[in-house]
Order: structure tokens, then sequence, then C-alpha cells
């Protein structure tokens, strides 16, 4: 009989953990409420009374980006941060404008998988699968054509074309995150040991300290 008990058990238990994932939501909307004083994983629900429709609406992703930067590129984020009707539901978006030739440089997204949508222009886009592989997966897109970048790998974009372009992005989590590697490598705050970035890149700490100069 404890034979059995155990063996039941470890059913429930295997079961339980293959089937582990997000919850759904247990209600219709939970729009964030930004200022509750309930710290939890996400946004504590505003009173369902005092929603509005404004609370489920963005406004301004028919506008373009500011490109002038060191990258050429500029997203703009349609997360629960910017639309606390998103609280709860898993996903978000994002416009990405490319100024000719511009990048959006090498990150990753550690809470969603990406999904990529060419408005207008030629982009190559890439993800790096994982260690020890490290096999670079890339093609070049057209408008109209979709690429999907899998949750957590490392993936970039860069306009190839000679005029402006335009990405739209569904990212599968309401605050999907990003970790750009240049700013975090060589911009993190206190600075990461420029001789544990020498030996890791395998070059002289100068070229380190150069770089960080730039972050």
């Amino acid at each position: 009989m404890a034979s059995q008990i155990l063996f039941l058990g470890l059913i429930m238990l295997t079961c339980s953990i293959a089937f582990a994932s997000d919850s759904s939501p247990l209600q219709d909307f939970c729009v964030a409420d930004y200022n509750g004083p309930v710290l939890v994983n996400g946004f504590a629900c505003k009173d369902p009374k005092l929603v509005q429709a404004n609370d489920f609406f963005f406004s301004g992703l028919h506008l373009m980006g500011n490109t002038s930067n060191s990258m050429g590129s500029k997203g703009t984020l349609v997360t629960v941060a910017q639309l606390p009707g998103l609280n709860t539901l898993g996903i978000s978006m994002a416009r990405i404008d490319f100024a000719p030739w511009g990048i959006n440089p090498p990150h990753t997204h550690p809470r969603a998988t990406e999904i990529l949508t060419i408005l207008e222009g030629t982009i190559q886009v890439g993800f790096i699968t994982s260690s020890p592989e490290n096999r670079l997966i890339t093609k070049v897109l057209e408008k109209g054509d979709v690429f999907v970048f899998p949750q957590g790998l490392v993936h970039f974009q860069r306009n190839v074309g000679n005029g402006n372009a335009i990405g739209i992005a569904g990212l599968s989590s309401q605050n999907p995150g990003v970790n750009t590697f240049g700013n975090a490598l060589f911009g993190a705050k206190p600075d990461i040991p420029d001789d544990l970035l020498a030996k890791a890149f395998q070059v002289d700490v100068n070229i380190i300290d150069q770089i960080q100069s730039k972050f």
C-alpha cells in the first residue's frame, strides 16, 4: 500500500512539473494600478469599476521614432508600462524605426519570444543558438516578411537599404525586458572589472577601458 501511495505521489509531482506555466487570467482583465501599495509579480489590479476605455488604448505608433543616435534606430514600446490594460495578458508590441544602415544591436528579451513584421525597407535579422553550437541563423527580410526570435536568444536587426525601414514586433510578455549586450557588459554601474572583461574577450585591458568610456 505504501509503495502504491508513493507511486501515485511521484506521478502527481511529475505532472505538476510537466504542466507548470504562467497562470491564465482569472478574470476578464486586470488593468495595472501603477500606484497600488501591493507588490506583486506584475502590477496589482485597478478597481474594475474605475476602468475606462483609455486603460486599453495607446496612440502613437504611426509616428516615426527619432533615429538620430549612434545606433541609427529607435524602438517605440507598447508594454504594460505604456498600456495598463496589458497587465496579466502576456503580450506587448513595439515599432522599430531604422535610419539607412541603422542597427538594433545584439540583445535578448529574457521573458519573451519576438515576432517581427517588416512594414518598409530591407532588414537583415539574425539570432544565435545556445552554446556550445553558437550558430548564427540569419536572413534578409523585405516588406511583408515575418521572422521569429526564440525567447532568450541573442538577436539583432540591421537596415541594409539606403532608405528608412520600419518593423513592428509582437512580444509574448506584458513586460518582455531587454538586455543589450554592449550596454550590459560595458555600461554596467558599477563597472565590471576591466581585467575580467579583458580575459573574457582575450584582449588588452586598454581596449576594454576604451570601450567602457563610450558607455
